[in-house]
């Protein structure tokens, strides 16, 4: 919501879920972090787009964890909806973001307008329109997130996006396996795009975890976050047939270098080595399964 607010990339929906923090942080820490933010939501937001294109939008998303994200809505104005939006999070975020939907109109009225067929259900604890649907679920437990997807129409011979932000790392490296083995087992066209922590055995992706777990954060699949190697391995070795990762350095320097110096002028920042440390320990990985060959 911050970096939105400040102008690093737009987001007119943010503002509908998040409130404005009212203490700003160090401005290493926000120019870094921001920076960081920035070259997340435009690399994740690219092979989105990527995938979108190629299939013609005849395909289908599913953002796991989703939160408070508005990509659904930011995808719409763009007339680049797929054929069905799905997002899944646990009950309790689900209920906070239905609650959100249902009270803000410019929430509310683009899924109406996206809507056609029978009334759209909605209850406290999932959402079901005919293009995009919001359901409550354990993504440890696929069968049951199977289930609850296919109650809300999920068809799983359509092409399939599967995105996780900073979700994986919150599992056991055997949670997230199973997620990704049930995901590559069930769609034949897939992708797969993973965005989280990466070179985290070294003395920089310590103090991260050291500082995490002093706010009673646990990254219980860390171990998956060794390596770039051991990011594409898990992909690999759970059914994907293609993947990759690069660190979030790498994807900075492939954004629009004009659109990069439009927003290192937005906050000063002298601090360069520690953005450069922070960049290197995220990393997006992507991987696909292609029976159609797209």
């Amino acid at each position: 919501r911050f970096a939105v607010s400040v102008g690093y990339w737009k987001d007119p929906y943010i503002q509908y879920f998040v409130r404005q923090a009212k203490e700003r942080k160090a401005p290493e820490i926000n120019r870094g972090k921001l920076a960081c933010y920035y070259a997340r939501v435009h690399g994740v937001s690219y092979l989105i787009k990527a995938f979108l294109k190629k299939t013609e939008c005849n395909c289908q998303i599913v953002n796991l964890g989703a939160g408070m994200d508005t990509l659904f809505w930011r995808l719409k104005d763009e007339n680049l909806l797929p054929r069905k939006y799905f997002e899944v999070d646990f009950p309790m975020i689900v209920a906070r973001k239905i609650h959100n939907i249902k009270s803000k109109p410019p929430l509310s009225k683009p899924i109406m307008e996206s809507h056609s067929g029978d009334s759209l259900l909605i209850d406290s604890h999932s959402l079901d329109s005919s293009r995009y649907s919001i359901v409550g679920a354990d993504l440890r437990f696929s069968s049951d997130l199977e289930e609850k997807l296919k109650k809300h129409d999920l068809d799983t011979h359509l092409p399939t996006l599967l995105v996780a932000e900073c979700v994986l790392v919150y599992m056991t490296p055997q949670q997230s396996a199973n997620l990704l083995k049930w995901a590559a087992s069930t769609f034949p066209v897939a992708m797969f795009i993973n965005y989280e922590q990466v070179n985290m055995t070294d003395r920089f992706g310590q103090i991260m975890i050291e500082n995490l777990q002093r706010r009673q954060c646990n990254l219980a699949g860390v171990e998956v976050c060794r390596s770039l190697d051991s990011q594409r391995e898990r992909l690999l070795l759970n059914g994907w047939e293609t993947a990759r990762a690069i660190d979030m350095m790498k994807v900075y320097s492939f954004l629009p270098q004009a659109d990069v110096k439009r927003i290192e002028g937005l906050e000063f920042l002298d601090e360069k080595e520690l953005f450069e440390q922070l960049m290197q320990h995220y990393c997006i990985c992507w991987a696909s399964k292609d029976s159609s060959h797209l």
